[in-house]
């Protein structure tokens, strides 16, 4: 860590999270169940109080956060994310009563969250979104969630997932619990092209705290809430490429409510998965953590459900991406550094050609070009972070910037730590055999590489066109 950007408690919890995380939280995560939602290892997260942090701390508390679990645990890291993900948009847009409901069972991990923005035909293109939120009688849609909450004994949230004829642990997979690479197409919270307006969030704090959101404690089992709003519509449609799915306990969801408006048609919606209509299937990938498809065969909502404004849901959208962005970066910088660590280590102690692998000037160059490329990764990270905390203008292009060059990077490093190691990172177990297919997935999620490219340039020829 750069002293000279960091205050000296930040470096020490950074120390004390990739501590907790590798006494703590590895072991649990090496229990999971490739495939499955992590349960127990989400509800220590809750325990141990960093995931109320995600409604409290600013952008660079997140990203030390995310990057200090990547270290030594990145199955903890990625629970942590996607709890994050889903419901920042509750935290930030939502209603007090979908406040209360909610975050206080996110904050404590007895409720897991997804974000449901990616479409089998609009992943990049997340404007281009097509799941329907037709208008409908609200009377008719409030008969519907009332019939469902006099069955909900038949399946509740708490127990996790959508109803798909057991769909939620379908498809299981093998494999160790270590690894976790991801999807193509935007699997944990899909892409979004523009950067909207971000929107306030509380901040401040550090990493290691334990601040609950306001809405007092949570658990217990959820059902379907009492429609009373004043208007309803019908979700028909698909979600692809979601993670947590089909096993969250709720899903924030956008559709299309204005046809052929582009950004300015979509909403945001809040939706228990326990709501009528609503199904999913796992998909058979090869990360360790639950990410599938979402069926909507008109899906009940009402405006009790919307997060935001309606038609204007692509807000929401980016809100959470801009605030995001960063700190899948500091994923990527938490994998890069402990590929590079660990290649430090080998190549000190490895006997080659009669001395140290060290000592040959081919792999000492490569050794100090993946520590550099990791160091300006860091700071970008941190600069961007730190401008979406000081709410500066460009946040979408620093947000950009961070992820594109980090996620890039951690690519370059793993990569290059497992042609310095050989074969002996390619046996299943190795650390970097298990960063090597983790690293992959962030050049795509959350807007792939070329989608952050298209966002910089973008936001370039805008200030040319203003000055």
């Amino acid at each position: 860590m750069p002293a000279f950007a960091l205050e000296p408690e930040h470096t020490v919890r950074c120390a004390e999270l990739r501590a907790l995380a590798a006494e703590r939280l590895r072991p649990i995560a090496d229990r999971g169940e490739p495939g499955r939602v992590n349960r127990p290892l989400v509800a220590e997260l809750g325990r141990l109080g960093l995931l109320a942090r995600l409604f409290t701390a600013g952008a660079l508390d997140l990203c030390l956060l995310r990057e200090s679990l990547a270290y030594a645990c990145t199955e903890a890291e990625t629970a942590l994310a996607l709890q994050g993900l889903g419901a920042h948009p509750v935290h930030a847009h939502g209603t007090p009563a979908q406040r209360k409901r909610w975050l206080p069972r996110v904050a404590d991990g007895s409720a897991v969250a997804a974000f449901a923005l990616s479409e089998p035909g609009a992943g990049s293109d997340a404007a281009a979104l097509a799941l329907r939120a037709e208008p409908v009688d609200t009377t008719a849609v409030a008969t519907a969630l009332r019939a469902e909450r006099a069955g909900a004994s038949a399946t509740t949230a708490s127990a996790g997932g959508v109803r798909d004829g057991g769909v939620r642990g379908v498809d299981r997979r093998d494999g160790d619990a270590r690894g976790s690479a991801v999807p193509d197409g935007g699997m944990r919270d899909g892409d979004a092209r523009d950067g909207g307006a971000r929107h306030g969030d509380a901040r401040g704090g550090d990493a290691l705290g334990s601040a609950v959101p306001d809405g007092g404690a949570g658990g217990g089992v959820a059902v379907a809430a009492e429609p009373d709003g004043s208007s309803g519509w019908r979700l028909t449609g698909e979600k692809c490429w979601i993670s947590n799915a089909p096993e969250a306990d709720f899903y924030t969801v956008f559709a299309r409510t204005t046809p052929g408006a582009g950004a300015r048609g979509v909403t945001a919606f809040l939706v228990p998965a326990d709501r009528p209509g609503l199904t999913g299937t796992a998909l058979d990938m090869i990360s360790p953590h639950a990410i599938g498809t979402l069926g909507f065969d008109a899906v009940p909502v009402t405006a009790d459900d919307v997060l935001g404004v309606t038609d204007r849901g692509f807000r929401v959208a980016m809100d959470t991406l801009n605030l995001f962005r960063p700190s899948v970066g500091a994923f990527a910088v938490g994998m890069a550094q402990a590929a590079l660590d660990a290649t430090v280590l080998h190549t000190a102690r490895r006997d080659a050609f009669g001395g140290k692998l060290r000592d040959l000037q081919t792999v000492a160059h490569q050794v100090a070009e993946m520590a550099l490329r990791t160091e300006a990764a860091r700071l970008m990270v941190y600069a961007a972070a730190t401008a979406y905390d000081e709410g500066a203008p460009d946040i979408p292009r620093r947000a950009a910037m961070a992820k594109l060059l980090a996620t890039e990077t951690a690519q370059y490093v793993v990569d290059t730590a497992v042609q310095l190691h050989g074969a002996r990172a390619l046996e299943r177990g190795h650390l970097l055999e298990h960063l090597y297919r983790e690293v992959r997935a962030p050049r795509v999620y959350e807007g792939a590489s070329e989608v952050q490219r298209g966002i910089i340039a973008k936001e370039l020829y805008a200030q040319l066109e203003v000055q």
